[in-house]
């Protein structure tokens, strides 16, 4: 008899980006595998920061859906919950957003408790305290319990000063030592975060990093006719950054880069994706009278791998205070297409030490305008064909979705 799956955790397919799409694919990979696998979530609002349609009828309720798997019989029961979605995301109603959704998601757990029993339940962090449902699961039905760290919510919370009290941060790290010390299994995704969360935890940490398709993402030969499709010239120099776009990434260094090199009238910077921010990026760019600044769409997942193709640049920025608590999703995409990544992040940090140890990217110092803007012009250099392959390298050998969660299975499900 299969094996029976809880996923609780506040992003879920069809979202195209970030938690919501790993936690979409973990979830198809183990249906696929035959599990019995039920999920826990609210509706699609990540990057838009929107309920999308058609779910925006339903979002003001409880949801059902049941999605057969191709694979071995396993199915996939999906319970969308309710919650606050602030069209313009700060850190109070970032606040509300979790909260909302960990109370409606309570009243759902409640409702599945004396239903037949799951076997493993797993708790996908931000927000943190999802952590206390899938305890409250453990401790009716004996379930195990995997606590998996994305993103290192309360230290980025006091770090960016979303959260400034003391005694609250003391107080949502006391109810993190108690999850901590109820999960069967902690797993986070970068060895800097891995080795903070240890710290704090007490115990070991599974490497459970995420993943990347490298057969449907992956080089194409003749990548300068595609720039045709895109309304380039084959002779362009496009720079691209794609991905959320929200004031915390501190996109604005981007226009600040395109001004100062705007000589050069080959090189482009594209800018594509959704967000709350993208509107006064904009604005400032037009402020700015910056031509050589275009902005895409977020682009169909069929045509993703020749958009990225597309690009002679990938820019993965982050402020400096996040390259050690956050692995950028993006990149593990772009390293699989063979793209060139121009990555910030600060001498010391995991992501930092990854990148130069594999050699498979061009690094610049976080929030360093100039700095920047010398590593757009280095990644114009003769290197730059060495530096992808090593990415593409380092894809296939690390970051395959099959191998990854064949190592996840046998540790997490089968033991």
């Amino acid at each position: 008899m299969s094996k029976r799956l809880l996923l609780i955790g506040g992003n879920f397919s069809p979202e195209p980006t970030g938690i919501g799409k790993y936690n979409g694919e973990m979830i198809k990979w183990l249906a696929a595998g035959g599990y019995d696998c039920t999920v826990i979530t609210s509706y699609p609002y990540y990057p838009e920061w929107k309920v999308q349609p058609p779910y925006d009828k339903h979002k003001n309720w409880y949801k059902k859906e049941v999605i057969e798997s191709n694979g071995q019989g396993g199915k996939i029961t999906v319970y969308r919950c309710p919650q606050y979605v602030p069209a313009k995301p700060t850190g109070k109603t970032r606040i509300m957003l979790d909260f909302s959704f960990a109370v409606s998601a309570f009243f759902k757990v409640l409702q599945l408790l004396p239903r037949k029993k799951f076997d493993v339940v797993i708790s996908v962090v931000p927000p943190f305290h999802l952590g206390l449902l899938a305890v409250l699961y453990k401790k009716f039905r004996g379930a195990k319990f995997l606590y998996h760290i994305q993103d290192m919510q309360i230290e980025a919370a006091r770090d960016l000063n979303m959260i400034k009290s003391p005694k609250v941060i003391k107080a949502l790290f006391g109810l993190e030592r108690y999850i901590f010390k109820n999960a069967d299994m902690v797993s986070s995704i970068s060895d800097g975060m891995m080795r903070k969360i240890q710290e704090k935890a007490g115990k070991d940490i599974f490497f459970f990093p995420n993943w990347v398709d490298v057969s449907l993402f992956h080089p194409i030969e003749d990548r300068i006719k595609l720039k045709t499709a895109y309304g380039f010239d084959v002779n362009d120099k496009i720079v691209l950054y794609s991905g959320a776009i929200g004031e915390k990434q501190g996109l604005e260094s981007i226009l600040k880069t395109a001004d100062t090199l705007r000589a050069d009238t080959q090189l482009k910077f594209l800018i594509c994706g959704s967000g709350p921010y993208k509107e006064k990026l904009k604005a400032d760019a037009e402020a700015l009278g910056l031509s050589n600044v275009i902005f895409f769409p977020l682009q169909p997942f069929e045509k993703f791998n020749e958009f990225l193709n597309m690009a002679d640049v990938h820019l993965v920025i982050q402020k400096g205070n996040a390259s050690d608590l956050v692995m950028p999703s993006k990149l593990t995409t772009i390293l699989a297409v063979g793209g060139l990544a121009l990555i910030t992040a600060n001498d010391g940090t995991s992501l930092h030490d990854l990148v130069k140890k594999h050699n498979m990217g061009i690094l610049v110092k976080a929030e360093d305008q100039q700095a920047l803007t010398d590593g757009i012009v280095r990644a114009m250099g003769d290197n730059a064909a060495e530096l992808a392959r090593n990415g593409r390298l380092y894809a296939e050998n690390h970051l395959s979705v099959g191998k990854i969660m064949s190592r996840f299975e046998e540790a997490v499900v089968i033991n």
